[in-house]
C-alpha cells in the first residue's frame, strides 16, 4: 500500500499533450481526446457538479485522464493524468467513474498489479480544486483483489455523499458490494453487500449501477441470473448506504439467456421516481418505477440514462461502434449524435433548468477519440 501511494504522489499532476477543445464533426460537440491505435483514449464517463461545470474521466492505456469545462462553452482544461494502478481495467463499461458533489470531484477506478481478471481493487481519489491536486489513493473495497472483475459502478448525493457499487468475487462468486464516502471520495466507510444470488452468480459482466434520490436514499442496480433468464434487478438503502434491502425486479419481462451481454444498463431517479434504461435481447427499454411495465424505445444496445423534471433523456446505440441515438423528453423520434460511436454516457447537473450532456466513444480514422456535447433542449 505505500509503495501504491508513492508511486501516486511521485506522477503528481501530469499535462497530457493531446487535443483541447477541438471542434467536433457534429454541430455544438466538442472533441476531448483522441488517439490513434493502441493508445487511444477509451470509456468516457462523466458528471455535472452543481455550477454546471462538466468532469470526464477517460481511460489511455493504464491511466485515468480528467478534463473539465463550463457547460456554457466546452472549453476543456488540460488532462490531468492519474495513475492509479499498474494494470487498469477499461473496456466494454469497465474503466474510471466520475461523480461530482458539494465541491468535490471524484474518480474511481479498479486495477491490479497484475490486472486480466486476476487481481483488482477499486481505487478512489478526490479533488477540490478543479484537479490542480488530489488526495491519495483509497481503497474502498475492504477484501483486496476482490473487485477484480473490473466492473462498477458510482453516484453522487448532496453534500459530498458518494456511492460505489462494484461485481465482488470475496466468495469465489459474483455478488453486489457497495460502499459511501461521506466526504467526496476521500475516505469510505466499510463495504456492504447489496446483493448475493441463491443461485450462486449474479451476471458476471455487467456493470452496475448507483443513484441517489432527493431523500438521500441509495438505490443499486445490476444484471441478475435466476432461472436462466438474465433480468434487471435493483435494491434500495434508506440509511445512508449502512444496509441494503431486498431486491426487486424491473419490468413485467423477462430474457432467457444462458449468457452474459455485457450491458448493465443505467438508472436515474427525479422526484422519488425511479427510471430506468435496460437492454432486453434487441430492444432498449425504458422503466419509471418498481413494477411498472417496461417501454420499448427501439433496437439497439448500451443504454443510459439522465432524468429532468422535463423526463427523461435516454442514448444508446444500434450497435457498438454504430449510430448513437438520443430520446429528449416528449420528443417522437430520435436523434442522431454519431453514426460509429460506443459506450455513450449521460449526466445532468442539479437545478430547474439543468444541461444535459452526453459524452462517447467513436472511431475517428485509424483510433478513436472522445466527443461531448451539450443536447439540453430540441
Amino acid at each position: 500500500m505505500k509503495r501504491h501511494l508513492s508511486r501516486f504522489l511521485r506522477l503528481g499532476m501530469v499535462v497530457w499533450l493531446g487535443c483541447v477543445g477541438h471542434f467536433a464533426a457534429a454541430q455544438g460537440a466538442r472533441i476531448v481526446a483522441e488517439g490513434s491505435e493502441p493508445r487511444h483514449p477509451r470509456q468516457p464517463q462523466v458528471a455535472v457538479d452543481e455550477a454546471g461545470m462538466v468532469h470526464i474521466a477517460y481511460g489511455l492505456g493504464d491511466t485515468v485522464l480528467y478534463r473539465r469545462a463550463d457547460s456554457d462553452t466546452l472549453d476543456f482544461s488540460a488532462a490531468v493524468t492519474l495513475e492509479l494502478a499498474p494494470v487498469m481495467s477499461l473496456g466494454m463499461r469497465r474503466g474510471p467513474r466520475v461523480a461530482a458533489s458539494g465541491g468535490a470531484v471524484c474518480i474511481t477506478a479498479i486495477g491490479g498489479q497484475t490486472g486480466k481478471g486476476r487481481d483488482g481493487d477499486v481505487w478512489a481519489v478526490r479533488t477540490r480544486d478543479g484537479g490542480a491536486s488530489w488526495s491519495e489513493p483509497a481503497r474502498v473495497n475492504s477484501v483486496e483483489g476482490s473487485a477484480r472483475e473490473g466492473l462498477h459502478g458510482m453516484a453522487a448525493g448532496e453534500n459530498g455523499a458518494m456511492c460505489c457499487a462494484w461485481l465482488d468475487l470475496r466468495h469465489g462468486v459474483t455478488e453486489i458490494m457497495a460502499a459511501t464516502s461521506p466526504d467526496g471520495g476521500a475516505t469510505w466507510a466499510p463495504d456492504v453487500l447489496v446483493y448475493r444470488s441463491p443461485e450462486k452468480n449474479v451476471c458476471e459482466c455487467c456493470h452496475p449501477a448507483v443513484a441517489y434520490d432527493e431523500g438521500g436514499d441509495i438505490h443499486v442496480q445490476w444484471r441478475n441470473s435466476l432461472g436462466g433468464n438474465r433480468d434487471m434487478f435493483v435494491a434500495h438503502s434508506r440509511d445512508g448506504g449502512q444496509s441494503f434491502g431486498s431486491a426487486e425486479k424491473l419490468g413485467r419481462g423477462t430474457w432467457a439467456l444462458n449468457a452474459c451481454p455485457m450491458d448493465g444498463g443505467a438508472l436515474a431517479i427525479v422526484g422519488g421516481k425511479l427510471m430506468s434504461a435496460w437492454r432486453r435481447d434487441r430492444t432498449v427499454f425504458l422503466v419509471d418505477s418498481i413494477g411498472a411495465i417496461e417501454q420499448p424505445l427501439g433496437s439497439g444496445e448500451q443504454p443510459w440514462l439522465a432524468a429532468t423534471d422535463q423526463g427523461p433523456y435516454v442514448a444508446w446505440v444500434s450497435s457498438r461502434g454504430g449510430r448513437l441515438q438520443l430520446l429528449r423528453p416528449g420528443a417522437d423520434a430520435t436523434a442522431t449524435l454519431s453514426e460509429k460511436a460506443a459506450d455513450p454516457v449521460l449526466a445532468v447537473g442539479p437545478g430547474a433548468k439543468p444541461p444535459v450532456v452526453a459524452v462517447w466513444e467513436e472511431a475517428a480514422g485509424d483510433g478513436r477519440r472522445i466527443v461531448c456535447e451539450v443536447v439540453t433542449g430540441d
